[in-house]
């Protein structure tokens, strides 16, 4: 049985859009080493994005839409793979993923990986923080906690919602006996 909280939505990405999707085998390599490979793969998730809005007549307008796309697409990708990789319980079996997909007037980005009981029931408890908190105030609430403990975060997502307007979803899925977990980020552009 799945349980979803915030804004999240069920999308056929593969028939319905353009989209890009990253897997990763949590087990395959060093943490340390796919550590490193986050940043890239969320550079190229960014500038994968950008081709998609070419130049128009307006130079500088375009190029400066395809900076804005490229330096949100590349945060969100980057704090997702993080998440992923910090929070993943790879004894499920439950491959990392990380989907970005490019409607109209929106990307919706949807990270999957395996997720402890413990870090579940932690995860939810943040959810429902955030969802009954001002996201500017809990920013500040959370951005002191972690200058006293690193286990005090969420800046990521909160700097998603205030920085982005990003729209955030969470689907909890028990798969093959394994927890799992999927994160939408919602952005218009």
């Amino acid at each position: 049985m799945s349980e979803q909280y915030g804004y999240f939505n069920e999308i056929d990405a593969e028939s319905c859009c353009e989209h890009m999707c990253l897997s990763f085998k949590p087990s395959s390599v060093p943490i340390k080493q796919r550590w490193r490979n986050n940043g890239l793969s969320a550079d190229f998730l960014g500038d994968y994005l950008t081709t998609f809005f070419p130049k128009g007549n307006d130079q500088a307008d375009a190029d400066k839409k395809q900076a804005l796309i490229r330096d949100a697409a590349t945060y969100i990708a980057n704090e997702l793979l993080e998440n992923a990789m910090k929070y993943c319980d790879d004894s499920g079996n439950v491959p990392n993923s990380i989907d970005l997909t490019l409607l109209p007037d929106q990307l919706i980005f949807t990270e999957i990986n395996g997720i402890s009981e413990a870090q579940k029931v932690k995860f939810q408890i943040f959810i429902e923080e955030l969802q009954n908190s001002d996201p500017d105030e809990l920013f500040m609430k959370r951005l002191e906690a972690s200058a006293v403990s690193e286990s005090a975060s969420g800046l990521g997502y909160l700097t998603m919602i205030n920085d982005y307007h990003a729209k955030l979803g969470w689907q909890f899925d028990i798969v093959n006996n394994a927890h799992k977990v999927t994160t939408q980020v919602m952005i218009k552009i």
